[in-house]
């Protein structure tokens, strides 16, 4: 007699989530290890849904378990060192390239990298400045991939991108995806991804969330291999 092989569990799932006039989720389930797009018009909830999910907001009723676990029991220092947000519009601290790309992981009480893995993720995201210069003097695509490396270097099982390509242009926007997609599937990690670029984004996810007037309208599964 064969043995069934469990389903993972997933890395989030909501249940009857209603926050406000924004969100009414009855229910939606995010697989760990995979990259999940959230898409769908402008005030429909994604950035809210987002948001949930490392508790920066907190729903009016209804529950949003992380790996079987209610955020809401959770410690929302200890929930946000495993699930990191980056915001559409990056923050950028007042000092050096340097000192921004190790914040993160000072915060998050994580041992700080080696020099050469900083390198490498510098190198990885196509920012080609020193560690020294002045983080302020950056562009705006280059505080993006500043921001960006500043996540990665922390090694969350979890990384939430809201938008994180409105604001370049369409060379570095694949980069972006690229890059994010290729760091997550390397290392198991979770990517969850608002974004605006659909059409863009279509070789890159495993699950299509589309969200309409704060409801869940469809999530389709691709099947096979991204990028086909």
């Amino acid at each position: 007699m064969e043995h069934e092989t469990a389903a993972p569990a997933p890395a989030f799932e909501l249940a009857n989530v209603r926050f406000k006039d924004v969100l009414d989720i009855e229910n939606l389930k995010i697989e760990a290890c995979k990259v999940s797009a959230i898409v769908g018009p402008s005030g429909g909830g994604k950035t809210t849904l987002l948001r949930m999910l490392n508790r920066m907001t907190t729903p009016d009723s209804g529950r949003v378990l992380f790996f079987g676990q209610s955020v809401e029991e959770m410690d929302p220092v200890h929930l946000r060192r495993k699930v990191v947000m980056l915001t559409q519009m990056p923050v950028i601290f007042a000092g050096t390239v340097r000192e921004n790309l190790l914040i993160g992981c000072r915060l998050a009480e994580k041992e700080e990298p080696a020099q050469e893995a900083v390198a490498a993720i510098m190198e990885r995201v196509g920012l080609d400045k020193e560690l020294s210069s002045d983080a302020a003097q950056l562009s705006g695509g280059e505080k993006q991939r500043l921001a960006l490396a500043r996540v990665m270097l922390m090694e969350p099982e979890v990384m939430l991108l809201d938008e994180p390509s409105a604001s370049l242009d369409e060379q570095t926007e694949v980069l972006i995806f690229d890059l994010v997609t290729e760091f997550c599937c390397e290392r198991c990690k979770t990517l969850i991804m608002v974004t605006h670029s659909e059409k863009g984004f279509t070789g890159y996810y495993d699950t299509l969330v589309r969200i309409r007037d704060g409801r869940v309208e469809q999530v389709t599964h691709k099947s096979g291999k991204r990028g086909g």
